[in-house]
């Protein structure tokens, strides 16, 4: 795992997003692409120990493609600028919750939980939230819980109660959420030192009981 060849590579395809210079150094691309999926692979092996719901995945079925979809956007520079891997059943592709790295000069962090559900899953999430208060409540507040992750993701957020749920139900907050995300930045730093994974693992761990929590509501 080499972060400074993949910080590096970072930084230059930043200032040089065009397709002339990124086949003439896909060499370098390859080379990076390879740290971080050794990375991402070295990575699944405790995660799946703390969270057996992984099972049994691959680095290649957890990363992002670096290629760009610009069919509907007004950037059209044609790679991301980043890194980045959904490590839970399924990969990328699940419905499940789950633990994305994103690594990105002066910008890496961490995430985990849902984003976007489909309109079933986000009901299961509600119900299962409605059913047990007390629990994503304990989870919530716990004291490191709220030190490493102090907020969750609040984009899309209803203004009102979705259909179907009390308006004084006393998380009717947690309900209006549309995504159900954690988020902690990481400094360049943080890959600079020893035991990087073993590092992750203490923020994952402390991640874990709400996914535990959103997986259980998903089945």
């Amino acid at each position: 795992m080499n972060f400074n060849q993949i910080f590096n590579f970072l930084v230059h395809l930043e200032a040089n997003n065009n397709r002339n210079w990124f086949n003439e150094h896909k060499s370098d691309y390859n080379q990076a692409r390879a740290s971080f999926e050794a990375f991402v692979n070295a990575l699944i092996v405790p995660l799946s120990q703390l969270d057996p719901s992984i099972g049994t995945i691959t680095a290649s079925e957890c990363m992002f493609r670096i290629y760009r979809d610009i069919r509907f956007s007004n950037d059209k520079t044609p790679y991301k600028t980043h890194f980045s891997a959904f490590i839970a059943n399924g990969g990328r592709k699940t419905r499940m919750a789950g633990y994305y790295v994103h690594l990105q000069p002066d910008e890496s962090f961490i995430a985990g939980g849902i984003y976007a559900p489909d309109p079933t899953v986000l009901e299961s999430i509600r119900n299962s939230i409605y059913q047990h208060p007390e629990e994503i409540r304990r989870i919530l507040d716990d004291k490191r819980f709220c030190e490493l992750f102090p907020a969750l993701s609040n984009e899309e957020k209803l203004k009102n109660p979705p259909k179907g749920y009390p308006k004084d139900f006393k998380e009717v907050e947690l309900l209006k959420n549309k995504h159900f995300v954690t988020h902690r930045a990481l400094d360049n730093e943080f890959f600079e030192k020893a035991d990087v994974i073993g590092r992750l693992m203490e923020l994952f761990k402390v991640q874990y009981p709400f996914n535990d929590f959103l997986n259980r509501a998903v089945h």
